[in-house]
């Protein structure tokens, strides 16, 4: 019997990644390409939807050398939620006054649209309660409103927006479908706990983007699919590009940290007895995302969501997050004297280095846990704004216990205090969703870069008190996208069938009580810092 094969493709932040994934969730081979990104002024990230292509194609006929073509069942495409910019033929269209469109994607992490996204939450329109309360400045509506505000005289001109992940599946059928995932997480589409469902036109006007909704919201998609729903075949010319048949199957895509999501969620692990509403997923990249599910709809301020069937079908959806988690690390170390020095000179992995020095500073100064190092060393860890749960990008950094010292002793502390202060923002998170009405969760799933630091998933899971679990398979959101094409190939009957064969395993690591009380009174202190900034920003409001 010939073996069966899905390909899963996550477009990331800075680069794009394709797997071969087997009928049980076995990654058999991947592949990797680095994506451009441009900077041209402060808060804007700009990357080039050709570029995207290009890598896209190129890692998907790595993972296919070799490979009898007609033994690749399926396709899944899975990316950040970044806003792309096409003409009305369908070419990049320049998204600043930069004119070069190559630059037609609007990152995620672009903050440019900040006053944009002020004057929406100022309208307090009843559909903010799905974003909870505020409309966040990295989605969509914000960034288009500003494209109108700063390019008049370009916006008649665009005749096509996608989200990256649709944008995807447009370049490999034609088709002009939307993923329903992208659309109510990232465009305020209306999928609402009391049956509507499409695009809000209250919404729009009141935004002054009414015109949107001209030739029946031709630009921004009116064909809404579910993710891993057939939503097209490859077209011909793409077929050959990629060295796979005409006709192959591709599933309507998905968010990145979705599909994270979507890969864990299945994961079977010894000793935890959880159900997928009482795990929380955590995906750790760039950025983290924490996606909690629930057979019923909960509203929770300064949370996204509940999005309905985003990332499992027919169960609600929120969605936290940290605007700077991966990104955050790399800085304090990048920034630091001693960090550049190490990042320069040395010969093996700066944060491993960090991890032992720690050590020898715990056992030299007679404590138990390397935690135990930071008590007069506190961080917040909003240098890029916080997302989940104040909801507040202009929230800044905050570090307390600074002396003169630049030290590698000194970084590596700073480094553990970032460690523990992202794990405290996990926590802050928590207690929102069980405050709104969650279950307490009883796991933790994980998985993405910074999962690979076994510091980090010992300080989450003891300042948590909550078990981890690690998917044997690394790359949960490859899995993701390939269970997409599982769908959609018909291979499997449902995304739930699908789960079930491809989740795989994790194993489980417990929170160490005994350092538990020290946490505690550090995430005193974290809860505190906020307070404070609120604080000062009061005293200097004059």
């Amino acid at each position: 019997m010939s073996k069966i094969y899905f390909i899963g493709v996550d477009v990331g932040s800075g680069s794009v990644r394709a797997a071969l994934v087997d009928e049980i969730g076995h990654i058999i081979k991947t592949s990797v390409k680095n994506l451009q990104t441009w900077k041209p002024k402060p808060d804007f990230y700009e990357q080039s939807s050709n570029d995207v292509w290009d890598c896209c194609a190129h890692v998907i006929k790595a993972v296919v050398q070799n490979v009898d073509s007609a033994n690749v069942k399926g396709i899944g495409f899975d990316a950040t939620c970044s806003l792309v910019a096409l003409d009305k033929n369908g070419n990049p269209k320049s998204v600043s006054d930069s004119k070069n469109n190559e630059q037609n994607i609007i990152m995620w992490m672009d903050h440019r649209a900040q006053a944009e996204a002020d004057l929406i939450n100022k309208t307090k329109h009843e559909i903010l309660k799905y974003v909870g309360g505020k409309v966040s400045l990295e989605m969509e509506m914000p960034k288009l409103l500003w494209l109108k505000k700063n390019l008049p005289n370009d916006w008649p001109d665009y005749g096509y927006f996608f989200d990256l992940p649709d944008f995807l599946t447009w370049k490999a059928t034609g088709s002009m479908s939307r993923s329903l995932c992208s659309l109510v997480c990232k465009w305020n589409y209306e999928c609402s706990t009391d049956g509507k469902k499409g695009w809000n036109i209250n919404f729009l006007e009141e935004i002054g983007l009414a015109d949107l909704s001209s030739e029946d919201f031709k630009k921004i998609g009116n064909k809404v699919l579910m993710p891993g729903e057939y939503c097209g075949g490859l077209t011909a010319d793409v077929a050959k590009e990629l060295n796979l048949l005409p006709g192959t199957p591709v599933a309507t895509s998905i968010i990145d940290a979705h599909a994270g999501g979507l890969g864990m969620i299945g994961a079977k692990s010894l000793g935890i007895d959880d159900t997928k509403s009482s795990r929380l997923g955590l995906i750790c990249g760039t950025s983290t995302c924490h996606m909690a599910v629930n057979e019923k709809p909960i509203l929770v301020k300064g949370v996204w969501g509940p999005y309905f069937s985003a990332m499992v079908p027919n169960m609600w959806l929120n969605e936290a997050g940290q605007s700077a988690s991966g990104m955050l690390l790399d800085y304090v170390i990048e920034s630091h004297p001693a960090g550049a020095k190490l990042l320069k000179n040395s010969t093996g992995e700066v944060r491993t280095y960090l991890r032992g020095l720690l050590t020898k500073m715990a056992n030299s100064q007679g404590l138990e846990h390397v935690s135990l190092l930071t008590k007069d060393f506190h961080l917040w860890p909003d240098f890029h704004g916080n997302r989940s749960p104040l909801a507040d990008p202009t929230m800044k950094g905050m570090i307390i216990g600074l002396t003169l010292n630049i030290s590698e002793e000194n970084l590596a502390l700073l480094y553990l205090a970032t460690i523990q202060a992202l794990s405290y923002g996990t926590r802050h998170i928590i207690d929102a969703l069980v405050q709104a009405g969650y279950t307490p969760f009883k796991s933790l799933l994980i998985c993405g870069g910074i999962t690979k630091d076994p510091l980090f998933v010992e300080t989450l899971t003891d300042s948590v008190g909550i078990p981890v679990l690690k998917p044997h398979e690394k790359e949960s959101v490859l899995v993701g996208a390939a269970v997409l094409g599982a769908c959609a190939s018909t291979y499997f009957n449902n995304v739930e069938a699908a789960l079930q064969s491809m989740g795989g395993l994790a194993d489980v690591v417990m929170p160490n009580l005994a350092i538990k009380s020290y946490h505690d009174k550090k995430y005193q202190v974290f809860l505190k810092m906020f307070q404070d900034q609120k604080e000062y920003r009061n005293i200097m409001n004059i």
